[in-house]
Parts: C-alpha cells; sequence; structure tokens
C-alpha cells in the first residue's frame, strides 16, 4: 500500500526558499511518474511539477519554471520540490502524487495522494 507524506510547508517572506519532501512508504516508488499539485483558497488543484518515472525527464508549470526544482531519490523513496524566489501567488497547499505511468497535469490521473503541506508566502 502506497502511502504518502508530505513535509517542509511553512510561513515564508517573498522571495525566500523553501524545500518540500515527499515520502512514500510503499514498496513500488520507482515504478511511479510523481508529481506535485498545489490549490490555493478558492481554487482549483493545479499541477505545479512533475517527474518521470524513468529518464530524469521534468515538466513544470509556466507559473513556476525558473523558480522550481523537482527532483527524487528512489532509494529514499522521496520526492523533492525546492521552491525558490517564492511569490505570494505561491501560497497553497502542496500535494505530491504518484501515478503508474507518464507524467500528466490531470490531477484526476493520478492514483495516490498525501494530506498535503500548507505553503504561506507574505509579502
Amino acid at each position: 500500500q502506497v502511502q504518502l507524506v508530505e513535509s517542509g510547508g511553512g510561513l515564508v517572506q517573498a522571495g525566500g526558499s523553501l524545500r518540500l519532501a515527499c515520502v512514500d512508504s510503499g514498496r513500488t516508488f520507482s515504478n511511479y511518474a510523481m508529481g506535485w499539485f498545489r490549490q490555493a483558497p478558492g481554487k482549483e488543484r493545479e499541477f505545479a511539477a512533475g517527474y518521470s518515472r524513468s529518464g530524469g525527464r521534468t515538466y513544470y508549470a509556466d507559473s513556476v519554471k525558473g523558480r522550481f526544482t523537482i527532483s527524487r531519490d528512489n532509494d529514499k523513496k522521496t520526492v523533492y520540490l525546492q521552491m525558490n524566489s517564492l511569490k505570494p501567488e505561491d501560497t497553497a497547499v502542496y500535494y505530491c502524487a504518484l501515478r503508474y505511468g507518464s507524467i500528466s497535469p490531470r490531477n484526476e490521473e493520478y492514483d495516490y495522494w498525501g494530506q498535503g503541506t500548507q505553503v504561506t508566502v507574505s509579502s
């Protein structure tokens, strides 16, 4: 059974950085593509970044490209999201998700989700 636990959220000033981590307690982490999504109050959940199951391919939403970096460590069963140059509009609950297959920006195509971690960026 896959269980995802996010950590690393918090309150940061605009321009600051945070690194989120998502640990998978399941056994087949390397078989899944990984995604980070976020949901701001009153808005729909949106794709932020993704990492392929193999080949080291990464994908980013235009809104975070150049500022966020997704990485994964299969030995530690962990995916990271390094967030730099944070802006108030990055404030949201951030979720990690696994998908058995290729990366997708569609949240309905992901199989497992974490509980989320709050990121708040003050101006």
